[in-house]
Formats: C-alpha cells, sequence, structure tokens
C-alpha cells in the first residue's frame, strides 16, 4: 500500500505567518498545516512496522527502539535537528521550549522527539551537550541519535529524504499515534498555537 493511500485526519488551523524557518538557501514553501502520512488502520502491528522498531540512542546514551519505546500510545511531537546548525535549528529548539512552558502541567502528556539529521556527528554525548546548552534536558523530550542507515530509514518513515544535513524539512510533525491522527504544523506558529494544536491531541475521541 502506498504512503498516500495512509493519510489520516486533518484539522484546518489557519493562523501562522507566511514564511517557514528554514536554513539559509532553503526555503519552507509548505502549507501551515499538511496531512501526513500515517500506518493503515488496521491496528498497531501495521503502525510498527510502518514507523519500524529500529534501535536508536537518546542523549543519555540508552537505546530505545522507535515504535515501541518512543511512539507507542503517546501524543508526540516530532522534529528534525543537527547540533552544528546555527540558524533555523536552534530557533525552533527554542520555540518548542517555549511550546512545553505554555503547556503547563500538561506538557507531561506529550514526549517532544527531536531526530539528528547528522548521525556521524551527532553521537548521544553531543546531543547532551546540546541539551543542555538549550536548557532542554528532561525525561518528556527525546533527542535521538544511530547510524546513517538507521537515521536514514526512521527519517524517510516520517517523510524526509536527507541527502544532507542542512537538507531537513524545519516543519514539525505532531500526532495521537493510538487514534492515527497526525498534521504538520509549521515551525513559525505561535507557541501558544502549537500548544493549543498538541493539547487537542490529547483529547478522548469520540466513538473510541
Amino acid at each position: 500500500m502506498r504512503a498516500l493511500d495512509w493519510i489520516t485526519l486533518t484539522v484546518c488551523f489557519c493562523m501562522f505567518s507566511s514564511l517557514a524557518l528554514a536554513h539559509e538557501g532553503h526555503e519552507e514553501p509548505a502549507p501551515a498545516v499538511a496531512a501526513v502520512a500515517a500506518p493503515p488502520a488496521s491496528g498497531t502491528r501495521d503502525a510498527k512496522t510502518w514507523f519500524t522498531d529500529t534501535p536508536l540512542q537518546d542523549q543519555n546514551g540508552e537505546t530505545l527502539r522507535f515504535y515501541s519505546d518512543a511512539l507507542q500510545n503517546r501524543v508526540v511531537l516530532l522534529n528534525v535537528i543537527f547540533t552544528s546548525c546555527n540558524d533555523a535549528c536552534p530557533l525552533i529548539t527554542r520555540k518548542l521550549k517555549e511550546v512545553r512552558e505554555v503547556l503547563g502541567d500538561k506538557a507531561d502528556g506529550i514526549t517532544f522527539i527531536s531526530l539528528t539529521s547528522d548521525p556521524l556527528r551527532d553521537t548521544p554525548a553531543v546531543l547532551k551537550a546540546y541539551t543542555l546548552k538549550q536548557g532542554v534536558d528532561g525525561p518528556h523530550w527525546l533527542f535521538l541519535t544511530g547510524d546513517k542507515a538507521q537515521m536514514d530509514l526512521v527519517l524517510g518513515r516520517i517523510g524526509q529524504i536527507v541527502p544532507t544535513p542542512e537538507q531537513h524539512s524545519t516543519q514539525l510533525i505532531v500526532g495521537d499515534v493510538a487514534n492515527k491522527r497526525w498534521s504538520k504544523i509549521r515551525p513559525d506558529a505561535p507557541a501558544a498555537a502549537i500548544a493549543q494544536r498538541l493539547q487537542l491531541l490529547t483529547m478522548p475521541v469520540a466513538g473510541r
């Protein structure tokens, strides 16, 4: 089945500015919120197969399986960064820190997952130093790395083909994994708007 056949629920959320944050020379022309390919509706097994259970390492050097340990049954926000970036990545990381502050005590129910596009340099120790520098090291924010083949596989499953670290998309992917509700949000959206979208995903789905 093609990924196009697995498009899931999209919420109209039109309150974002006209240009997304991007690396120099890599402008993001995408809409404010867009549908994202998601696993088929037949159950956890298919979701696990789609996202893969690739073993990755977090900023603490712990090995986590991508689906079973990072995604399963969670409300998540996914983004891609690399630690040597000096433009968009630190700005987006600070924006997401603000989002967690806006969420307040609800932030613990939402997992942020930052995946590196530069696994050859972004070891767990390098990611740890980045999280400490940015003030974002915590149990509900995972910074994940692996070898290049592992990261290429995982990034490809969320729609990112990254020939060089700078060519990753800066868009945010938010999802209610259990109920297969996914959408993209531009990173220049107000922190309050991103927080509101995440809070909506934590609400029960009618009839389920």
